[in-house]
């Protein structure tokens, strides 16, 4: 019987400590740590990037993706990053200063401030909203107390109870961003703006709001082309609610609590599912990330030997410059010494970003949160343990390609055969991944090599029943042995393996060139849809957003510009496809859709 125990307890002690990623064996010792934080906290998956310099040289995940602790988690998965979203929203605003679009100093709202429309300015009671900076929103000064109770509630942070403020806002549930700042803002302010320090969500949803009227973009898309794409950051995305809507490779997220569906239904649901509204956190706590391209971005805001930095020095300095009324927090940022990092938390949701004054980077997300103050204190000492236990550091990046495989096409040369061509990322090998009948969804991982074979079925197989019919340098590939009543789908993933990534293979699995073989033999909802739009005024009681989704469309197509549509304004008029940047255009990306804010 002992012998038995002993065989249960191991074979537990395996099942909880899955790693995965590229191993490196001078930080053994970071491994080690992790997996012990994840028993020890009985986490269900941890992802952990670090770098150093301008090397990425750390990114491996523990533990597992899903709540059945069947699929492993590894470093391509998404998670959500809460709070973490604020150091970004704050370097987006940063970004703006640097380029003269912002002022610190300028007033938020009124007739001079920059959300002057009446949707907002309409419900404003309290003049000292009028006072409101730039700044004050950055370093948590803007009047908004958060600890404060709030028609009955406990807080007065709106997203607790975004039901109540959809019933007296008269919105449909889930309410948008933009619904729960009108909210705010007929509530007025705790304090005078600029008088103290309190911990502010609302606050930086207003500075997503500012980001929007400014650039005229949704805050998604901007900071995607000014902040993530510049970084080579492609793992990044706005999250949704529901388990559903998840991202490709988005992670489950191991939720402890129940409370009301913020949709209305009256339904009891999983915080982490429902519970939450997500998708009205977007400038405060909506983003999801790889741990790998969170890293990364912050690496590009520092910059590198031989490469322009994203902020530049002056920038950065008055970005980390404690507040006046708060001396360990600046603009988006705790710091200390030189240090600056935040930390983030839903249900289902635990996660650490740290800037290290000797120029180390970590980025810590968990698919798990523990209510214990302990739990937070060793979470935050991780990185710290992996500096300091290092005696000697890798040599190897470990970034995937920043652009990926695009213009994929097929031609068919007989009833068996086709030829596949594309343009070349910027990896410098490719993957062509094949599945008959259904999209590839099962991804290559990194470091693994895989073996091809142009017979359809004959190359390697990966878990869920894709082939791989072309690896290497290639651009095009004849495939064979093909099916002529079956539809094939097709994927080119790009890749790098060299001497800088010590010889092991990064895939990038963002923004794949796809294609579908034999279309027409597919099902009907495999194949992307045509959105069409109807050209009305916005009669909406909140904002709308125009914004990209992926489509198949000819060259000649119209599409709408990213903007935000008030209540009341027509939309903006068609313009050529031609005129879209071919980035988009290669990738097929050129129907917009509205969407409730």
């Amino acid at each position: 019987m002992k012998k038995l125990y002993t065989l249960v307890l191991l074979l537990l002690s395996l099942r909880a400590s899955a790693q995965t990623g590229v191993s490196v064996p001078e930080l053994a010792h970071f491994d080690t740590a992790i997996q012990q934080f994840v028993q020890r906290w009985d986490v269900l998956g941890a992802s952990v990037a670090l770098s150093r310099g301008d090397k990425l040289v750390y990114a491996r995940a523990f533990g597992y993706a899903d709540h059945a602790r069947t699929i492993p988690l590894q470093p391509h998965h998404l998670m959500r990053v809460a709070s973490l979203s604020k150091p970004i929203t704050a370097m987006a605003i940063m970004k703006l200063v640097e380029e003269g679009r912002l002022d610190l100093a300028h007033k938020a709202f009124g007739p001079e401030g920059y959300l002057s429309a009446a949707y907002y300015t309409e419900v404003i009671d309290d003049r000292r909203i009028y006072d409101i900076t730039v700044q004050q929103l950055l370093e948590h000064s803007a009047g908004w107390d958060r600890e404060k109770s709030c028609d009955g509630f406990a807080s007065c942070d709106p997203i607790d109870f975004p039901e109540h403020v959809a019933q007296v806002m008269n919105v449909p549930n889930p309410v948008g961003d933009s619904t729960l700042v009108r909210f705010m803002l007929s509530k007025g302010l705790h304090f005078r703006p600029g008088a103290r320090y309190a911990y502010s969500n609302i606050g930086y949803l207003v500075l997503g709001k500012i980001i929007e009227a400014v650039t005229l973009q949704s805050y998604e898309g901007w900071v995607r082309d000014h902040l993530l794409l510049p970084s080579g950051v492609r793992e990044a995305h706005l999250g949704r609610n529901l388990l559903v809507d998840k991202q490709e490779r988005e992670a489950e997220y191991d939720s402890h609590f129940q409370q009301s569906s913020c949709y209305g239904t009256g339904e009891t649901v999983p915080a982490a599912y429902g519970g939450c509204n997500v998708e009205a956190m977007n400038a405060h706590g909506g983003w999801i990330f790889t741990a790998r391209d969170l890293t990364r971005l912050l690496m590009a805001v520092d910059g590198a030997p031989g490469q322009p930095e994203l902020l530049n020095a002056a920038t950065i300095a008055t970005m980390v410059e404690p507040s006046a009324v708060n001396a360990r927090y600046a603009k988006g940022w705790q710091v200390n010494k030189g240090n600056r990092w935040h930390s983030g938390c839903l249900d289902g949701t635990a996660t650490y970003l740290v800037r290290a004054a000797k120029g180390y980077t970590w980025t810590i997300l968990l698919n798990t949160r523990r209510d214990d103050a302990a739990f937070w204190t060793e979470l935050d000492r991780l990185g710290w343990t992996c500096i300091r236990g290092a005696s000697k550091w890798p040599a190897h990046n470990l970034v995937v390609p920043d652009q990926n495989a695009a213009q994929l096409t097929g031609t068919s040369f007989t009833k068996t055969s086709a030829l596949l061509k594309w343009a070349n990322g910027t990896g410098n090998r490719r993957l062509v991944l094949m599945k008959a009948d259904s999209p590839v969804d099962d991804f290559p991982l990194d470091g693994a090599d895989y073996v091809a074979n142009a017979r359809f079925g004959k190359g390697q197989a990966l878990s869920g029943g894709s082939f791989v019919v072309a690896n290497g340098e290639v651009d095009t590939v004849m495939v064979k042995n093909l099916d002529p009543n079956r539809a094939y789908f097709v994927r080119v993933v790009e890749y790098a393996k060299s001497e800088t990534t010590s010889h092991q293979a990064l895939y990038a699995l963002e923004e794949n060139a796809t294609m579908i073989l034999n279309e027409h033999l597919a099902e009907p909802y495999l194949v992307a849809a045509h959105t069409e739009l109807q050209l009305e005024p916005n009669s909406a009681y909140t904002e709308l957003a125009l914004q990209l989704v992926p489509a198949s469309l000819a060259p000649d197509a119209q599409y709408l510009a990213n903007g935000i549509l008030s209540p009341g304004a027509a939309s903006p008029a068609l313009e050529s496809l031609s005129n879209q940047p071919s980035r988009i255009r290669e990738s097929g990306r050129a129907v917009l859709r509205l969407f409730t804010k």
